[in-house]
């Protein structure tokens, strides 16, 4: 027994109890332990020594727990690594349409016998492929179309909208899976909560809204989302609206610009979506957008399903310029990688290794600590070749072990490093909240409820609405 726990421990400092021997060789097993503890991987093995030791006192049974690490630690087979790292550390894809799934597919009837998540679901998701792939959750999105405006024509922001409505729908079916599959689905809102799931075996459902137009251009309506459990708002799709220009079409259309970034009530969204500990997602936004964004933010930076533009030039890519910019403002963030295949690569040049390429790009700007998985599934029809689906997962893992990078550094892809980013988010807006900023009433200039032109009580349609009942 000793000896095995001195080939383990030849260079660990170890804690009191336990007798290292001195290694008479040092394999490339040895090299490879000794490298990779020099980047922090062993900081996890030696917590379990000490707890095994502090609650056991007995230095046999404490060698237990070095044994029962070096079996997943020394393994060297990628796949096998991936799903190691899987198993102790929740995978939270930043972006899946699920809700758009069951809305357009199944008319948003989880009720109905053609609708089983514990079975096979159209599309890319379901609970046994969830399963399959390791996944620990992601976030579920709320999404309705914008409206296209022809060209040459400006949008009506004061308008009415359905937008609203069907985005408190799709928040509603996210909800509503917990309540249908308890044993399995737990819709959670904090790093806490989904570490809690994590460990009872239930996947975590985060939920996001895909788009401002959603707000209906209204900051009280992004408080009410917030209070739905909602972590997360993109502040554009395809189109622009009041608050923010938007990138283009996902087909590769640049948009003509419309404020030049954030317009004004966009600033101030940037600011409540802070005061709220809320992710402001800057994936389908305008590279000014985005510039304003990470330049005015108090909080981390944020992508959910983009990838590198000097991978593949798309719009909906961000640019080293913007990078740079991220890194160089001395702030947190994660930009997390889509596998849909416009995105990636030309059809036929999108592949795992495509994937892995945009990644390691992002991270040669801005480090690997700042990159996550953001995959688009159920948000599209095709996807990067080996990611067709949730199952998949371990496969990218897999790849990236390959091209040298370390258990940790996949643990923070995967999970840790979007966990610590929403994290620090509401960390800032505590932090906000507690200098005392309130919650924002702004509305967009010329509303018809607000400023010149606003009704009051004595208009003839409030005599007629109220006939009757004021005495």
């Amino acid at each position: 027994m000793s000896v095995v726990i001195g080939i383990i421990f030849f260079h660990h400092q170890p804690h009191a109890g336990y007798t290292t021997p001195t290694p008479t060789s040092r394999s490339l097993v040895h090299k490879t332990l000794l490298a990779r503890e020099h980047r922090g991987e062993m900081k996890l093995f030696s917590d379990l020594v000490g707890a095994a030791t502090s609650a056991s006192g007995n230095a046999i049974s404490a060698a237990l727990v070095p044994l029962i690490w070096a079996s997943s630690y020394l393994q060297t087979d990628p796949l096998a690594v991936a799903h190691s790292i899987l198993k102790t550390t929740p995978l939270i894809d930043g972006h899946v349409d699920l809700p758009v799934l069951f809305r357009y597919i199944y008319g948003g009837d989880l009720a109905s016998p053609k609708v089983d998540y514990k079975g096979e679901l159209q599309g890319f998701v379901d609970l046994p492929r969830l399963r399959k792939g390791g996944s620990g959750g992601f976030f579920s999105i709320a999404y309705v179309p914008c409206t296209k405006i022809p060209e040459g024509e400006r949008e009506d922001f004061n308008a009415p909208t359905w937008q609203v409505r069907d985005t408190l729908e799709q928040i509603d079916l996210t909800w509503s899976l917990a309540e249908y599959y308890p044993d399995d689905v737990a819709v959670v809102t904090t790093p806490q909560e989904l570490r809690s799931a994590f460990k009872s075996g239930k996947i975590s459902h985060l939920i996001g809204i895909e788009g401002a137009h959603s707000l209906g251009n209204s900051l009280s309506t992004l408080r009410t989302y917030h209070r739905l459990g909602a972590r997360y708002l993109t502040l554009t799709h395809t189109c622009h609206n009041a608050f923010a220009d938007s990138a283009g079409a996902t087909a590769g259309q640049a948009l003509p610009p419309l404020h030049g970034g954030l317009s004004k009530i966009g600033f101030r969204l940037i600011d409540e979506l802070n005061r709220l500990g809320m992710m402001a997602d800057l994936s389908h936004t305008s590279d000014d957008t985005a510039k304003d964004v990470i330049k005015h933010t108090k909080a981390p930076f944020f992508f959910s399903h983009s990838g590198a533009r000097a991978v593949h030039d798309h719009i909906r890519n961000v640019p080293d310029v913007l990078l740079d910019q991220a890194r160089d403002s001395g702030k947190d963030g994660i930009v997390m990688v889509a596998f849909l295949y416009p995105f990636v690569g030309p059809e036929g040049n999108a592949g795992i290794s495509k994937v892995a390429d945009h990644i390691d790009h992002i991270a040669s700007k801005i480090g690997r600590s700042k990159l996550g998985i953001g995959s688009d599934y159920d948000g599209g029809f095709k996807f990067a070749d080996g990611l067709e689906d949730v199952s998949t997962y371990p496969k990218l893992v897999a790849e990236l072990f390959s091209r040298g990078w370390s258990r940790n550094e996949l643990r923070g892809l995967v999970g840790e490093n979007l966990i610590r980013v929403l994290g620090e988010t509401i960390r800032v807006g505590d932090e906000v909240r507690a200098k005392g900023a309130l919650p924002d009433v702004a509305t967009i200039d010329g509303r018809p409820d607000n400023g010149p032109g606003k009704p009051t009580f004595d208009s003839e349609p409030c005599k007629r609405s109220n006939a009757g009942l004021v005495k």
